[in-house]
């Protein structure tokens, strides 16, 4: 009760912010969808209420500018169709996760569909508000699942059908989560991780309404919390992949071989190198990728040593691995010498051909544009890398492992464009994004 009467007091002293003005989106950042995908309603005639219509497609968020601890946050909503999918996101990252258009979240469910079980009668999920930890959140739910899920239930069936606005109420504070749906506490979880970070509406395939979206705020946690329980910051990326590549050049040849669909591109194999319009000179560039088809065949590729030469055994000859073969890469600046590999050879993505295999080059340039390790995903994984190019200076991560560490790239143009490298293997990429950054930044 004592925690309760906090909450009360903090809710009656805090000021409320209205999330959404009811004109425009002013406070809100698309993340990865069309602009298209969300747009602003003045209310229908007999209820000129502002709303957000979200259309649905592409999949995708729309996220506040502004991270939050903890507070309440009031929303109305209304699906048109049914069944229809949706959700809201507490304590987002400011970016996709890998692979997917959605964020490291806890998923407030906004959905109207019947229930849905397994063969052995074990509820999975409802359309009556269900929360849980989604790409890589944690969170303890409230109720155990019948299944065994990190995945809270709900304890009553109160949600209204399509053509109707739901209230939702979500009390997101130290780490724990409710949800109460159209005044009934319907569903909670505690314990977890991340407990600050942005608020997402999210486009999952049917059109949605939301409204009066309003948000009071709680004390911020004392202590304050840990940086690995703050979500990831809002980075000041922008996405390179919307609807009819407008950011890449179109190319007669490219035609049907690079095409977009739901955030994904996907490449057959077939067609030229597909580049960006703009130029770049320093930044860094997020881009997710995997393998998809079959592939080239078996090759015979050489082991690597970190000096960047073929590795050699005690007879000097050179050590050697049958692989199957898939090869891309990613040009910077461009310049094919700068370029990313995306291959399956034994010593990993991330390696700088054009550089490593440079024999007027530096033994120390040659070393450090060879991966320190393999961090490569398996066969039809999605991978992650983080490319950054500050000045003659190159860091690339893969998977969250550094595998070329601030490697000199002497001559490499002060500018231009990226491409995405065809090389006879078919691939897919989403999440790109790329920012713009200062020069000379520390040492990775």
């Amino acid at each position: 009760m004592i925690a309760v009467a906090a909450i009360c007091i903090a809710l009656a002293s805090a000021q409320s912010i209205d999330l959404f003005n009811g004109k425009d989106l002013s406070g809100w950042v698309n993340v990865n969808c069309e602009a298209s995908t969300w747009t602003v309603h003045p209310g229908d005639p007999s209820d000129p209420t502002p709303f957000i219509l979200c259309s649905g497609v592409p999949t995708g968020v729309l996220r506040t500018a502004q991270m939050y601890e903890n507070f309440t946050l009031d929303l109305d909503w209304m699906h048109q169709e049914e069944p229809g999918n949706a959700g809201l996101f507490i304590w987002s990252d400011g970016l996709p996760a890998k692979g997917v258009p959605f964020t490291r979240s806890v998923e407030v469910q906004i959905m109207l569909t019947p229930d849905v079980s397994n063969e052995q009668g074990q509820l999975l999920y409802t359309g009556q508000g269900d929360i849980f930890p989604i790409h890589g959140a944690v969170m303890t739910p409230a109720r155990p699942h019948p299944a065994g899920w990190s995945r809270c239930l709900p304890s009553a069936r109160m949600t209204k059908g399509k053509g109707q606005w739901n209230h939702y109420r979500v009390t997101a504070n130290q780490g724990s989560i409710t949800l109460a749906v159209n005044g009934t506490e319907v569903s909670s979880g505690t314990n977890i991780t991340p407990r600050k970070g942005f608020i997402c509406l999210e486009s999952e395939g049917t059109p949605i309404r939301f409204r009066n979206i309003r948000l009071t705020p709680l004390p911020d946690s004392k202590p304050s919390i840990a940086a690995g329980q703050c979500a990831r910051a809002d980075e000041g990326f922008t996405s390179l992949l919307t609807a009819g590549l407008p950011q890449w050049q179109d190319s007669p040849e490219n035609q049907g071989h690079w095409t977009l669909e739901e955030g994904v591109l996907s490449y057959d194999g077939k067609g030229g190198d597909l580049w960006s319009k703009a130029s770049f000179a320093n930044f860094e560039l997020i881009a997710d990728w995997k393998w998809v088809g079959e592939s080239q065949g078996k090759f015979t590729r050489p082991q690597l040593g970190p000096d960047g030469r073929d590795a050699k055994d005690a007879s000097g000859a050179t050590i050697t691995a049958e692989i199957d073969e898939w090869d891309s890469g990613i040009f910077l600046r461009g310049n094919s010498k700068s370029q990313i590999n995306i291959w399956n050879w034994p010593v990993g993505s991330g390696e700088v051909w054009g550089y490593r295999t440079d024999e007027s080059m530096t033994a120390e340039v040659r070393a450090a544009c060879t991966p320190r390790v393999r961090a490569d995903a398996p066969i039809g994984s999605w991978n992650r890398f983080r490319i950054e190019m500050d000045g003659e200076t190159l860091a690339v991560e893969l998977n969250n492992q550094s595998v070329i560490g601030r490697a000199l790239l002497p001559g490499v143009p002060a500018s231009g464009t990226l491409a995405l490298q065809t090389h006879g293997s078919a691939i897919a990429f989403t999440n790109i994004f790329i920012r713009p950054i200062e020069v000379n930044r520390p040492n990775k």
